[in-house]
């Protein structure tokens, strides 16, 4: 017997909740200054069911940079804006909701 999606009742395979969430949030990426003049990258918006964690490591991955995830931000070392939004809509995110 398979595993049913608590959410969509659809067996594990089939389940789209993951497709549905990324076509319907609005993904802000900012520039902001820190302490000593360090730039970090931040992105928000992401819906409850996204995994943040996992969304980080992939990120900090593939811009080859250091980071964290707290309170529903990812932050990103360095002004990664344009790239980390090319590696957003790979992963599936619609380009006209992600705001740069």
């Amino acid at each position: 017997m398979t595993d049913v999606c608590p959410k969509c009742g659809q067996p594990i395979e089939l389940c789209v909740c993951g497709e549905i969430a990324k076509e319907s949030q609005k993904i802000r990426l900012q520039v902001t200054r820190r302490r000593f003049g360090k730039t970090v990258t931040l992105i928000t918006g992401f819906d409850k069911n996204v995994n943040l964690n996992d969304l980080g490591k992939e990120l900090k991955k593939r811009l080859a940079c250091g980071g964290t995830v707290k309170n529903g931000v990812i932050e990103l070392q360095g002004d990664h804006r344009e790239k980390a939004k090319e590696i957003l809509i790979k992963m599936g995110y619609k380009e006209e909701l992600l705001d740069a």
